[in-house]
C-alpha cells in the first residue's frame, strides 16, 4: 500500500522517516570513524582504478540498510555498493555509506554518510552525517535545514568574482582532465576553487553559508539526493544545465545571484562534456 501524500513539513510519517536515517546514519558513522582499521584494504574499483571502495564501505551500507529494513521492510532502496530494490511502499531510500571513500582510505577527516528518503521520486527526507566534524545536517522537504539543532541558512551572495566556489574532479583520466581546464578557466573569474573530496559535505557547506557555491559533473543519484534536499532547504538554488535538474552532466549548488552566472559560465564553457 502507498503511503497517502500530504504537507512534507508538517507531516509525521515524514517525521519518522527523518528519524529513521538520522539513526541509520548516526550508527554508519559510528562504525567507520570508530571501526576503522589499521590495515584497511581495497575491496574493489569502481569506475577506475582510482575510484575504490573499501570494506567499510560495504559494511556501512550493509548496517543501514538492515536497519531501515527493520523498521520498514516493504520500502525499496537506491544504495552506491549495490542496494537495490523496487519495494511496494512509494519509499525508496537512497544511501551513500561512505561518500568521499578516499578520503576516508588516506585518513583525511572529509567524508560523510548520506541517506534520502524520496516518495514516488520527489524527495522527503535528507540527512548527511560528517563524523569527523561532529555535525549532522538534517531537512525535510518544506521544513527548513538544519545542521546539528540549529536553523542554517546559505549565505547572501556576493558578486561572482568574490565567491568561493568548490567542485570536484572524476575518477576516469580523461573525464578529470576536462574539468581540470574547466576550474582553470573559472579561477579568474570567481575568488577560488576548493577541492573537498565529498560531493554531500560540499552541498551541505553550502547550505551552512561555508562556499558561495558547488558544483560538478559525474555525479550519481546517492551522492546528491540528500545534499541537494539540504541545500535547497537552506535557500540555495540546484540544477544542472539550464531548465535542467542536477545530473550526471552536471550539478550545480548555489545561492541565488551566484547560482545563475555560475550555471551560466559552466554552460558557455562546456563543463557538461567530455
Amino acid at each position: 500500500m502507498t503511503d497517502a501524500p500530504t504537507d512534507p513539513s508538517t507531516d509525521p510519517f515524514a517525521g519518522e522517516l527523518l528519524a529513521l536515517a538520522l539513526e541509520a546514519a548516526r550508527r554508519a558513522g559510528a562504525l567507520l570513524r570508530d571501526g576503522r582499521p589499521d590495515d584497511l584494504a581495497v575491496a574493489a574499483t569502481k569506475s577506475s582504478p582510482v575510484d575504490v571502495v573499501t570494506e567499510m564501505d560495504i559494511a556501512a551500507e550493509k548496517l543501514i540498510t538492515g536497519y531501515l529494513s527493520e523498521h520498514r521492510p516493504d520500502d525499496g532502496f537506491l544504495g552506491e555498493e549495490g542496494a537495490s530494490s523496487a519495494g511496494t511502499s512509494g519509499i525508496r531510500w537512497v544511501v551513500d555509506p561512505l561518500d568521499g571513500t578516499v578520503n576516508y582510505l588516506y585518513g583525511l577527516p572529509t567524508w560523510s554518510v548520506s541517506i534520502a528518503a524520496e516518495r514516488d521520486g520527489e524527495r522527503l527526507v535528507g540527512v548527511v552525517e560528517i563524523p569527523m566534524r561532529r555535525e549532522t545536517f538534517r531537512a525535510v522537504l518544506g521544513g527548513g535545514a538544519f545542521l546539528n539543532d540549529r536553523p542554517v541558512r546559505c549565505r547572501p551572495a556576493p558578486p561572482l568574482e568574490r565567491a568561493l566556489v568548490s567542485t570536484g574532479f572524476n575518477y576516469v583520466t580523461t573525464v578529470r582532465a576536462h574539468q581540470a581546464d574547466i576550474a582553470q578557466r573559472l579561477i579568474p573569474r570567481l575568488r577560488d576553487i576548493r577541492r573537498g573530496g565529498s560531493a554531500a559535505v560540499d552541498l551541505c557547506d553550502v547550505a551552512a553559508g561555508r562556499l558561495d557555491g558547488y558544483y560538478e559533473r559525474g555525479l550519481h543519484p546517492w551522492d546528491l539526493a540528500a545534499g541537494d534536499l539540504i541545500a535547497r532547504e537552506a535557500g540555495a538554488l540546484t540544477g544542472g544545465r539550464p531548465g535542467e535538474r542536477p545530473a550526471w552532466d552536471l550539478a550545480v549548488a548555489a545561492p541565488p545571484g551566484v547560482f545563475e552566472p555560475l550555471q551560466a559560465l559552466l554552460e558557455e564553457y562546456g563543463a557538461w562534456h567530455d
